[in-house]
């Protein structure tokens, strides 16, 4: 049995996890900087990094009590992401590395979502469509085998998590924006405004979120009198929708057997649901609380690079800008 330690610091939360076989979760510790940055309505790369150094060794001491025994390798999250968040992660890895004599090896944040599904009950097979939906990303990519990754197509401006959060500043509900906007919206009508599907019409497999987070100011201004349940509820109806059009779309023309679903905004309801039952394929999603960063996604992924002999060296540096 292998086991594989995983840290991910690449934006604000701190993971260390601890995976058996790149399959089964021994151990994962998650400490969440929403409550820090909240107040700031976003993240703040500066306080991110040092509440990263404030709390990871304490995390890795709880991982190494709760799940003892010997570990075959250190997986770390290199790129991409905020450069302070990243730094901490990978020193803590290297000196961890240097000082237990264990091999390093570099995880790409993407990759790491989607080994998230990995950890699913029914683990997908590869080849297989992944969409991949977070506050920085909105991806969709061919995955061939493991490690070989062709993207497909992104957003050209606003990743949908972060158009969430957007919307969430201008109807004044809380950060992060993905759940206060899906629990507004429970008590919406999806179809009370027409929002656009930005480049929906579109043939390609591009994204757009700037436009919808524009079209909700708009609709605030004109001031109709709508709730902002209706708001909630009919700006999410439509940044779901324009997944679905894309993903059905990449589907179509590679004739994808499966589709894997991973990112922070794979735990939103309504987009698990529609994917399910509008797909017309098996879908493999994570876990809800796999969704978000977690070292135990980057394990994952670190297991599945160590068996095919894809390690690093001490001089691994981050890369907070590198594509998958």
């Amino acid at each position: 049995m292998s086991r594989v330690l995983g840290i991910e610091t690449s934006c604000d939360e701190t993971g260390i996890a601890i995976v058996e076989d790149g399959v089964r979760v021994a151990v994962n510790e998650v400490a969440s900087q929403i409550d820090v940055h909240a107040k700031y309505g976003g993240v703040v790369p500066e306080i991110a990094s040092r509440q990263h150094t404030k709390c990871i060794s304490q995390l890795l001491a709880l991982a190494l009590e709760t799940s003892p025994g010997p570990l075959d390798a250190i997986a770390v999250t290199y790129a991409p992401g905020l450069m302070g968040s990243l730094l901490v992660g990978v020193n803590f890895a290297k000196a961890l590395a240097y000082s237990w004599r264990l091999p390093l090896v570099p995880v790409h944040h993407l990759e790491g979502h989607i080994f998230s599904a990995f950890l699913s009950e029914t683990p997908p097979e590869f080849p297989f469509l992944a969409l991949i939906v977070s506050g920085g990303h909105t991806s969709l990519v061919w995955c061939d085998r493991p490690h070989h990754y062709e993207p497909l197509g992104s957003t050209r401006d606003d990743a949908v998590g972060e158009s969430f959060d957007k919307v969430a500043r201008l109807l004044n509900l809380p950060y992060p924006g993905g759940p206060s906007i899906q629990r507004a919206a429970e008590n919406g009508n999806p179809s009370a405004v027409k929002f656009p599907r930005g480049l929906g019409k579109a043939d390609s497999l591009e994204f757009s979120y700037s436009g919808l987070k524009t079209a909700v100011l708009y609709q605030l201004q004109k001031d109709e009198g709508h709730s902002v349940a209706d708001l909630a509820a009919s700006f999410q109806y439509a940044a779901v929708d324009l997944l679905l059009i894309k993903t059905k779309l990449a589907i179509q023309r590679t004739g994808a057997p499966r589709l894997v679903l991973a990112g922070g905004v794979a735990a939103n309801r309504m987009l698990r649901d529609r994917l399910q039952s509008e797909a017309g394929i098996p879908v493999h999603m994570p876990s809800i609380a796999l969704c978000m960063d977690n070292g135990a996604m980057i394990a994952a992924a670190g297991a599945s690079r160590f068996r095919h002999g894809l390690v690093g060296d001490l001089s691994l540096t981050p890369q907070p800008s590198l594509p998958l």
